[in-house]
């Protein structure tokens, strides 16, 4: 009798984490600390991927929800990647910033499908350094060096890149010229108002912030399009395009952060393409090689010469192995069509959250563009008190079951890799249903 795919994963042996997890973990300890939430909530020690699966360590194989945190886009070990890279590693590792045949391919190949004319590129390792080189490209245009972000966004953990961002005791005090405003987070907004009856105030509101807390020398402008550290959270549509309006009234450039939403992760190759936005800077990362540390930066061609004034250029970025990774994965999603299934899968994860929101009352928001997606959970939908306890536990309790997903605090968040089958998606939506009813249980909810 022929085996159905779905019935194959997940495959847990043993009860996880489990004894050679441990193990290991222990080990690691010893050394090594500050590892992340999820790492941490659930310490599995992985050997292996394929494909939309994770293997750890004690044999157990789990249904990959996270790809990686928003990075394998098309899926662990993609044999088109892997051959790449192989290939460029039995050749030539690094040469600085030296031109290659590779570099020049991945330029020409980036220029064919970035917005509007985003035709000038730098190459670096982490989205960070991306972050910092496109603020300073920015301040190299417009001679002015204050900025604004916005509450909860992240970018990075450099010292320019944390001051757009939360801080705390070991991060501040934040940089001189760094101001921040509240993000058109609906479920929870800062201003007390309902969207649409809102006319989005919070865009005017950056005005009054310009006026009444900087200097008046504001360089640009720096956000996520989605929101990823702060649990999957989508804007209004109509959002960035207000956003860029205000910048083009002002004088004031945009940085727009996809170093986690670019290469189809949201349904279009650029996240920004949902609002038919042009920024004037846009940071690439995580999906951009799959796996393999890669970001960029895309400024207008116009401002091209800047890269020469910021001195861009970086030991490893943009070295044969990451063009190579980051040249094979674009062509993947091209050639495999991601861009349109990572549509019609987030369509479809999203429908099956709306059908529990509407079933569990610990549910108080879903929300996602494509295959990035997050669930908000609440002890009460009229306080919307978070439920930070839950958030873990339903974590925990998936990940038991076999799905490897990614928490923050009471927001579970999910971005399976694109190439993931509905039916696979839905056994693993399936698990989590049955952890937050289990939750719920506990709790006295059900």
């Amino acid at each position: 009798m022929e085996v159905k795919l779905v019935e194959t994963v997940p495959n847990i042996k043993v009860k996880p984490p489990g004894p050679k997890s441990l193990e290991l973990w222990e080990r690691a300890n010893r050394y090594m600390k500050g590892f992340s939430s999820q790492a941490r909530l659930f310490p599995v020690a992985f050997e292996s991927g394929n494909g939309y699966t994770l293997t750890d360590i004690d044999g157990n194989t789990y249904i990959d929800f996270s790809s990686g945190i928003y990075v394998t886009n098309t899926g662990h070990c993609h044999p088109k990647v892997v051959e790449a890279l192989q290939k460029q590693v039995a050749k030539l590792m690094n040469a600085h910033d030296y031109v290659s045949e590779v570099k020049v391919k991945l330029l020409e190949k980036l220029a064919s499908i970035t917005p509007g004319n985003l035709n000038g590129f730098q190459f670096y390792s982490s989205g960070t350094e991306a972050v910092e080189a496109g603020m300073r490209v920015i301040r190299a245009q417009t001679n002015r060096f204050e900025f604004i972000s916005f509450f909860n966004d992240f970018h990075g953990k450099t010292m320019g890149a944390v001051s757009l961002a939360d801080m705390n005791i070991t991060t501040g005090p934040r940089a001189v010229g760094f101001h921040r405003v509240p993000y058109p987070y609906c479920y929870r907004c800062s201003f007390k108002m309902h969207y649409p009856e809102c006319n989005l105030y919070c865009v005017d509101y950056i005005k009054e912030v310009i006026q009444q807390e900087t200097i008046g020398q504001v360089a640009g402008i720096v956000i996520e399009p989605i929101q990823g550290w702060a649990g999957s959270i989508v804007p209004p549509d109509e959002y960035l395009p207000k956003l860029r309006a205000l910048c083009d009234e002002l004088g004031i450039l945009l940085l727009v952060d996809e170093v986690l939403t670019s290469f189809a992760r949201t349904g279009k190759m650029f996240c920004v393409e949902h609002y038919n936005v042009i920024p004037d800077v846009i940071t690439l990362g995580k999906g951009f090689g799959n796996g393999f540390p890669v970001t960029a930066i895309a400024i207008r061609e116009e401002y091209l010469d800047k890269l020469e004034k910021i001195s861009a250029s970086t030991s490893y970025g943009g070295n044969p192995m990451a063009c190579a990774s980051a040249l094979a994965s674009i062509e993947v999603i091209e050639e495999e069509n991601l861009v349109e299934k990572s549509a019609k899968l987030g369509e479809f994860i999203f429908r099956r959250l709306y059908k529990m929101k509407e079933t569990h009352p610990i549910i108080g928001d879903v929300r996602g563009k494509g295959c990035l997606l997050g669930i908000e959970l609440v002890k009460d939908r009229e306080t919307k008190e978070p439920f930070i306890e839950a958030g873990q536990k339903v974590y925990q309790k998936a990940f038991e079951k076999g799905v490897a997903w990614i928490p923050a605090r009471h927001i579970l968040r999910l971005s399976p890799p694109l190439i993931m089958p509905e039916e696979i998606a839905n056994k693993a939506l399936d698990l989590i249903e049955e952890s937050i009813y289990e939750v719920e249980k506990e709790y006295g909810y059900q």
